[in-house]
Parts: C-alpha cells; structure tokens; sequence
C-alpha cells in the first residue's frame, strides 16, 4: 500500500477535510501543515485517477472543527484582552463523538490507534500558533502566564491567567508585627461575637492590626492590578521579634495580575514608603512561581541575637567558656513546652554553628546565635527546664532567659535562595 492507496482508502470513508485527511499522515514530510498535507494528497489522487479535483465541504471526523482555528484563536484573545502576559499555553476538550469518529477512521482503513496525529493536538498547535500572532506572545510548556482551554462542546474559551510572583527580602523593624495576617481567635475572624463586635479585636476580625504581609502585598497587588495577593515567608519569626540586617527572603504571589512586567525598583520604593518604616523590602525581582516552593522548602540557617537575663552574677570568663561549649555542638531539644499545643512532641536534634556574646552587666548579656534551621534558641539559653541540652543555663549553672530576641539573617545551607533559574528574565 502507497500513502496515495491509503488516502484514497480514508476519502472512501466519507467526506473529510484537509486536515482531518493530512493528519492521518502528520508524521510525513515536516514542515507541512496537516491541511497541505491533505490538499496534496486530494490533488495528487485527482491526477492519478484523470479525475476533476473536488473538494468535500464537509467532514464526518471532526464536523468541520478543524477549519474553526481562525475563529478560536480570536475568541482566545478577546478573552484576555487587557491582560499583560508573555508566555501562554492551549489545551482542548474534544467531545467524545468526535474522538470515536478519529479512531473509527484508523480502524476503518487498518492503521494503527495511534497513528498520525489526534485532533486535539492539531488544533491545540494551530490555534496557538494563531494567539501568539495575535497577542504576541510565546508558547510556554511549563507554567505560562495564560493557560487557554477550548471546549468544542460548548464553544468556550475559558482563560486562566496564572499568578504572578515578586521575589525579595523584608526587615521587620517594629516588635508586635506578625508575618501575615492573624485572625482574632475569640471570633474566627469575623469581628462579630454574639451579634455585637468582638472586644478581642475591636470588630477587625484580627488579632493585630498589621502584618508585614499587609504592609507589603497590597502595594504588589495594586501595582500589578491583581485580584488578591498571598504572602509567602522563608520561614517566620516570632511576632514579639524583629527581623534586621540581611532580612527574611519571600515571596508576594498575586492572583490574576492585568500587569506583570512591573518595575521592581519603583515597586521597592512604594512598599518601603506605604510602610512607613515598620517593614523595609529591598532586592525585589519578578520571579517565577518555582520560587514560592524554593523559598519555603530550601533548607535554610538562621543568625540570631539575643538580650539575655541571668537569675545571678555571671563573670565573662564563664560566659566566654559557655558559649565555646555551644558552637559547634549538636542540641538536643524536646518540643519546648512554650509550643507544645501546637507541635508533635519529638526530640530533634540541630547543630549551632556559631556562638558568641558579650557581657552588658554581670546579670545581662548580648548574645548571637548562629544555628541550623528549627534550633529553639530561646531554650537553647533558658533549657526549658532540662528539655533542651546543652543549654547556656545548664553550662553556666545559672538561670537564663531571652527577655528580647532579633533575627539578624536568613540563609539557604547549601545554597542561596536568590538563583537566577528562579526569576524571570
């Protein structure tokens, strides 16, 4: 059998469309589209048989969808029509109908299920190359800016238009600030308790009035023209700490941006003065939603420092030797009880990498703790009573305890969290 026996076998079938016809031979001579394809093998059947060329106006496989990609990819780009986007990707929902139609046809003229090409992957190629000529735009295989879904049933276009994501780091400057928001537990946050508003929030629905999540994504949001914007940290501080020098690495994703190639550094500028020297972000770059797991999931090192408070004198020597015995031990901490409601009760096991301090008086001192990710380093100083050991009260044989606590940096162990495969370029 010749490619000619085999198209003239599918015509036989019924009526046929160009492509419907070139897609049963999609993986002959590239650079052809599979209505050229189609056309050729009409035009070629015609001259072999001494027969007038006649095209069919109809087709029993895919009902004429096939010559509606014109038509889809301009119902695909009115559907995003305001939108900022670079990189987008088509999908297709073939009635069923139309898929049997596909496989009786290769059954009908003995080629294999899978031979050539289906219709979904035809009309997913042609309506998005059509989309990047109208828009502008490029294909995008892995996470793109827009993804376009064509129902043939129904004949609608559902746009999604994925989230958009700025990378950066905040320094927290004032205490009593959560990372993001924190709903009042006496309300569940409603700001309603008995039909009255709630006494523990003053009717706000939150346990404080700011966070560095609200000082911060609302800005990202409004620049990027979003629906919404979730706030996603390396990690968290405690509320009662600051976060200082190099800052705690995040992410601010926006749902459904109009705008995403923003200027960062005007965005930086705005953040910095809607949060009026509370929160300060610096190095923010557009970023690719790869990020946000990289920022929560890298493992990472943290740098504390610490106001200390001894129960009695304590001299500089045995304070130096103290902390000698610290940097670089390996701490075995119980689920410290401050956390035990929440937390599963383990042992865990994290290594201090640096230790070191200075004597403010004989009763306080300023300490900073360099330690693997998860280390408690407020029961590192204080031992929770014997539930973490070593501990710098269980070396000093005196009572210790963090009466103020900062993080001064936030680093990935073995590598940095800012990457450039993770921002966009």
């Amino acid at each position: 059998m010749t490619v000619l026996d085999d198209a003239e076998a599918a015509l036989a079938t019924g009526p046929l469309c160009d492509s419907c016809l070139g897609r049963l031979f999609a993986e002959r001579s590239f650079g052809l589209a599979n209505g050229e394809r189609g056309h050729a093998l009409r035009v070629s059947l015609a001259l072999e048989d001494d027969e007038p060329y006649e095209p069919d106006d109809d087709c029993w496989v895919c009902e004429l969808e096939s010559e509606r990609v014109e038509w889809w990819a301009e119902q695909a780009a009115t559907a995003v029509r305001g939108y900022d986007f670079d990189t987008y990707q088509v999908g297709t929902k073939v009635p069923p109908l139309l898929e049997e139609n596909d496989a009786l046809l290769r059954e009908d003229i003995g080629f294999e299920e899978d031979a050539g090409e289906a219709l979904k992957t035809e009309l997913n190629r042609e309506v998005g190359k059509r989309i990047g000529d109208i828009t502008g735009a490029e294909v995008e295989f892995g996470r793109p800016d827009v993804q376009f879904t064509l129902d043939l049933a129904t004949d609608e276009v559902d746009a999604k238009v994925n989230s958009a994501f700025v990378y950066g780091r905040y320094r927290k400057l004032q205490r009593d600030i959560p990372q993001t928001k924190w709903p009042c537990n006496d309300c569940n946050g409603t700001g309603r308790w008995q039909g009255e508003p709630c006494e523990g929030c003053d009717g706000t629905g939150y346990r404080y009035d700011e966070s560095v999540e609200q000082l911060s994504a609302p800005v990202v949001v409004d620049a990027m023209d979003g629906e919404s914007g979730t706030f996603h940290g390396a990690g968290r501080e405690d509320v009662d700490a600051l976060m200082l020098e190099s800052g705690r690495p995040f992410v601010i994703e926006v749902e459904a941006p109009r705008q995403r190639n923003v200027d960062a550094d005007q965005l930086e500028a705005d953040i910095n003065d809607f949060a009026d020297g509370k929160v300060e972000v610096e190095g923010l770059r557009l970023a690719t939603h790869e990020m946000v797991e990289r920022v929560k999931e890298l493992d990472a090192s943290k740098t504390y420092r610490m106001d200390v408070e001894f129960d009695e004198p304590v001299t500089d020597k045995a304070l130096q030797a103290a902390l000698d015995e610290l940097e670089g031990a390996t701490i075995h901490q119980e689920t410290p009880q401050r956390v035990a409601h929440r937390r599963a009760d383990l042992t865990r096991t994290r290594d201090v990498y640096e230790a070191s301090g200075d004597l403010v008086d004989e009763t306080h001192a300023d300490i900073r703790i360099h330690g693997a990710g998860g280390l408690y380093v407020k029961e590192l100083i204080s031992s929770d009573e014997g539930r973490t050991e070593p501990s710098l009260t269980g070396l000093l044989g005196v009572d210790a305890v963090v009466t103020a606590l900062d993080v001064v940096d936030v680093q990935g162990e073995d590598e940095p969290f800012a990457d450039e495969e993770f921002f966009r370029q």
